[in-house]
């Protein structure tokens, strides 16, 4: 009697039908839920609902699609609260998640540099709407919502790690197109005691610092420990004189023995001009037929001092020389050093001003030997003056008078 009373007052309001289930949400961390002082990385994590309908009034009207256990409209947002952690990314929309469902959510976070190690919880917050119940009103269906936010605590863990901090750097004769040298302090800032640590320093993309001996052994590196380090850099021809960076990491031995690195700490070095030299003397005048002496000053037109410096010219036609190398010795930047070539010039030369190729030969502060770029030394041929002193016919009447008075004044002494 009472299923036939119900059936003939559907549509009145007998009640509230009941669909009896919410949803039951949890968040993990997929991968590893540990981070190093420093890192900047993708937090994926995972909204799971398992939530289950524990009762159901089968009521013809009522659909099976929209479920209690469902959470909808789905919302995540990551917080860090006092944990050492900066969320990048805004809160996100995930959509709903079914009961015995899960979605994905990735945050990018970054760890502070000084963070301490130890384990920390951040606070995932999730907004999200819910079917509370359903009233059936017989052609009438009427859904009733519930919105709802709830923290879900995320476990992450800071592991200890070495911070470089890069102290008290020195360069010398670091200049463009030559090798030098780059000291400097390195200091432990961060809380893990690395072993075996072995200091190294890195091109930093198309820098034109180019180490060339970039390795320097630490052993055991404690937190707060100093340790003075060298290396050996070359800087590219295509350089300015200006400060270019360098990137300086520490190799080691983590508190689990894994082989791992430090962030790396970019600095700027100051590179030198390049070395160079130019011509200080005037354009030279010589005279076509014999042997003639070149002398050509050279002055040290660049940012360093260079050693044992030789100077060499490219004799070509009308120009012959057998001593073509001279010796300047060491040249600080403006000084300059005279150079005496020997050359030989043909007599038929063409009267006109020759450029002949030059270079100078020396070594830098690290005893690399290094050769310069080319120079032109002026010369300018020039027609030899006539005199009576370069007259032969005048010569050789000379000569007869110095011979015949020597005879007259030897037989003169021998009739006494």
């Amino acid at each position: 009697m009472l299923l036939l009373a119900l059936l003939a007052v559907p549509g009145s309001a007998a009640g509230a039908k009941y669909l009896y289930g919410n949803p039951e949400l949890s968040a993990t961390i997929a991968g590893t839920n540990e981070f190093a002082p420093g890192a900047e990385t993708g937090l994926t994590v995972i909204i799971s609902n398992s939530g289950l309908n524990t009762h159901k009034i089968a009521i013809p009207s009522l659909p099976p699609d929209d479920l209690p256990n469902t959470a909808k409209l789905v919302t995540v947002a990551l917080k860090s609260n006092d944990a050492p952690f900066t969320v990048k990314t805004d809160p996100q929309f995930l959509s709903d998640i079914m009961g015995g469902a899960a979605l994905p959510a990735t945050f990018n976070v970054k760890v502070a540099d000084s963070a301490a190690p130890g384990t920390y919880t951040l606070p995932l917050e999730v907004t999200y709407t819910y079917l509370q119940d359903a009233e059936d009103y017989g052609d009438l269906l009427r859904y009733n919502y519930q919105k709802k936010t709830e923290t879900l605590p995320l476990t992450v863990r800071v592991t200890p790690g070495l911070r470089v901090e890069v102290l008290n750097v020195q360069t010398r004769s670091l200049n463009v197109g030559t090798e030098g040298y780059v000291s400097m302090t390195l200091k432990n800032i961060g809380h893990d005691a690395a072993d075996k640590a072995v200091a190294k320093v890195a091109r930093n993309g198309a820098s034109p610092l180019i180490p060339t001996d970039s390795n320097a052994y630490i052993g055991t590196f404690a937190p707060g420990e100093t340790v003075d380090v060298t290396f050996k850099v070359a800087v590219a021809d295509s350089a300015e004189p200006q400060s270019y960076p360098l990137d300086i990491v520490v190799a080691y031995e983590d508190y689990e023995g894994k082989s791992t690195a430090s962030r790396p700490v970019t600095i700027g070095l100051p590179v030198g001009g390049k070395i160079d030299f130019d011509v200080a003397s005037p354009t030279v005048t010589l005279h076509p037929g014999g042997k003639s002496i070149l002398e050509v000053v050279y002055r040290n037109a660049g940012a360093a001092k260079v050693y044992s410096a030789q100077a060499r010219i490219s004799a070509v036609d009308p120009f012959t020389s057998s001593d073509d190398t001279a010796y300047l010795g060491d040249l600080a930047p403006g000084e300059t050093a005279t150079a005496r070539f020997e050359v030989s010039i043909d007599a038929d030369a063409t009267l006109k001003n020759y450029g002949i190729d030059s270079e100078i030969r020396y070594r830098d502060d690290l005893d690399n030997s290094k050769i310069s770029d080319t120079m032109k030394v002026q010369v300018a041929l020039e027609k030899r003056e006539g005199t009576l002193f370069t007259n032969p016919v005048f010569l050789a009447v000379i000569a007869v008078a110095i011979i015949g008075a020597g005879y007259y004044i030897f037989a003169y002494r021998k009739k006494k």
